[in-house]
């Protein structure tokens, strides 16, 4: 086998082989920025599902006031006081 034969066969072997590490490690990221992105629509989730049961109780407690206390109503532009 000649020398230009020989570093033609090394060269595409050492090209394959750099293709196909490239190609998994490649595979590897997209699957972990997946899941973080799985892990964040989680965590997304949970916040509204807080946010949600906080308005909740906001509306529950603003009800339970209003029984109890007379309030009256206010003018849209602020001017109440006048």
């Amino acid at each position: 086998m000649s020398t230009a034969a020989k570093a033609t066969l090394l060269s595409t072997t050492l090209g394959a082989i750099g293709i196909i590490v490239f190609v998994h490690y490649t595979q590897r990221a997209e699957k972990a920025a997946m899941h973080d992105g799985v892990l964040r629509d989680l965590e997304r989730q949970r916040l509204k599902r807080e946010r949600q049961l906080d308005f909740d109780l906001q509306k529950q407690l603003e009800r339970e006031y209003r029984q109890l206390q007379t309030v009256s109503g206010t003018e849209k532009d602020g001017n109440a006081a006048r």
